[in-house]
């Protein structure tokens, strides 16, 4: 199962790909799309759709994964940083993928162990599982954070589903 996670971002949003095959992770590609500020919104929400949808095309990914956004004091940053949340679930969905979400509580404690972790421990943990990645900054190792938080829950999910139709049969 090839999963892409994404942190979404208005200026730089992260993405990072991995493939999972049972408990094995494996780091494919990771990176940050980028937009100018200053530059209108709209250009820049087209800007991420654009690259986004290059990665998707490029990488292939089964299915994705998204951070949710947490609401912070300025309604107009948070409003923004929805409207490109809206990009980051969009284009998978156009590609047809399932596309899951989680709170980034959830996500440092599936990859730390620790719902409240530092950034520094995030990055140690990726770098621990995925040896030898080439990091491309911050917000694509939350990306990779994410899918490695996706893998653990749609491995168990996939296991529950697998006991419970023993039991029914």
């Amino acid at each position: 199962m090839r999963v892409m996670g994404i942190d979404p971002g208005l200026r730089n949003m992260g993405w990072g790909i991995i493939d999972v095959a049972g408990s094995r992770i494996t780091h494919v590609a990771n990176g940050v799309c980028h937009t100018t500020t200053g530059v209108d919104l709209a250009t820049r929400l087209l800007s991420l759709y654009d690259q986004m949808t290059e990665v998707v095309g490029q990488y292939a990914p089964d299915c994705a994964a998204v951070e949710q956004t947490f609401v912070n004091k300025d309604a107009v940053a948070t409003l923004k940083l929805g409207q490109a949340r809206a990009v980051a679930l969009l284009v998978p969905a156009i590609a047809g993928l399932e596309v899951a979400e989680y709170a980034p509580n959830a996500v440092k404690k599936a990859v730390v162990g620790v719902g409240h972790a530092a950034k520094q421990q995030v990055e140690h943990m990726i770098k621990l599982q995925l040896p030898g990645a080439q990091l491309a900054g911050a917000d694509a190792v939350d990306a990779l954070a994410i899918a490695i938080c996706h893998s653990h829950h749609a491995q168990s999910g996939a296991r529950l589903a697998e006991a419970l139709r023993k039991a029914s049969a």
